[in-house]
């Protein structure tokens, strides 16, 4: 697979961010906005924007604002999410500890506070705390099936109310995501950081605490870094019980191969999951009209969250 230079790495992390390069357009005026802290971590604070619609339906989408597991608040772009809001979904853009100082373990967990802040204050938010979606592209989409795949139940001896709250979603739909770092693009092909993601290496920087130096200091064992990437692929958390996921990918990708959408979709169904794969031909990392299918997406959740969601207050 070719190399992703700096400039197209950059363009990249930017319209999967801001939800790809057709959703530059004004901003709706169909509902409200407010930032939230919902979580802290090394003395700075996690926050999240919550766009309300004028007529909320009673449900929410989590939406994981990331593009090579860069974060930002100004990458949150409500014109991507327009079809949601148009629908009465309230809409949670997530910000979480962006690369280059975070790596995607972070990232993971803070998108599972993030669901569990969301869940515990879901009565003030106005919607059904067992209906919630989640939604996102490329590193976005990867973080969409973490939380799809390997969400949890909480932790019941946290000392914070949060923290002990399930992450767990009700349904899954996203863009062109990562799913196996294992087998990428091909069977044992492994990517960390190199070969065709070579222009992401700051997410995969994976490193622990020495406890002699109290310093962070890089994991350069192999086995170690094959667990953590086995850990962070969706892929291998697959079960019975997740919820239906769709993925929306494009056929000439070059940097995250539709052979990642295809082997999960697989496992789902496999797995007996409610899962399908919409494949856009002749389309690579992004496409021009990426909003249009933003209906699409509203579309799944209309069908796997709606029907049994409890009204507004």
């Amino acid at each position: 697979m070719p190399k992703i230079n700096r400039r197209q790495w950059l363009l990249t992390a930017l319209l999967c961010a801001l939800g790809g390069p057709g959703l530059l357009a004004a901003e709706s005026e169909g509902f409200t906005r407010k930032e939230v802290i919902y979580g802290r971590k090394d003395g700075m604070a996690l926050t999240m924007d919550i766009l309300t619609p004028r007529k909320p339906n009673g449900l929410g989408v989590v939406w994981a604002v990331s593009g090579g597991w860069f974060s930002s608040h100004e990458a949150i772009r409500p014109a991507a999410v327009a079809a949601l809001l148009d629908r009465g979904y309230t809409v949670f853009a997530v910000v979480h500890g962006s690369q280059p100082r975070y790596t995607i373990p972070d990232a993971v967990a803070d998108m599972n506070r993030a669901v569990r802040f969301i869940r515990f204050h879901a009565k003030q938010y106005g919607i059904d705390p067992d209906r919630i979606g989640v939604t996102g592209g490329s590193a976005g989409g990867h973080l969409s099936l973490m939380l799809g795949m390997a969400g949890d139940a909480g932790n019941p001896k946290a000392a914070d109310p949060v923290d002990r709250t399930s992450s767990r979603v009700q349904a899954v739909a996203c863009f062109f995501p990562p799913t196996d770092f294992l087998n990428y693009g091909s069977e044992g092909n492994v990517v960390l950081g190199d070969k065709v993601l070579s222009g992401f290496k700051a997410p995969f920087d994976f490193r622990e605490l020495d406890p002699k130096t109290r310093s962070y200091v890089p994991i350069t064992d192999r086995q170690r870094l094959l667990e953590i990437g086995r850990a962070i692929s969706p892929y291998y958390h697959v079960t019975k019980d997740d919820p239906p996921t769709l993925i929306i990918h494009g056929d000439a990708d070059k940097l995250v191969p539709i052979q990642q959408a295809e082997r999960i979709i697989a496992r789902l169904k496999e797995a007996g999951v409610p899962a399908e794969l919409v494949v856009k031909k002749g389309q690579a990392h992004g496409w021009p009209n990426l909003a249009a299918d933003m209906t699409t997406i509203a579309d799944w959740f209309d069908k796997h969250l709606r029907r049994q969601a409890s009204p507004a207050k």
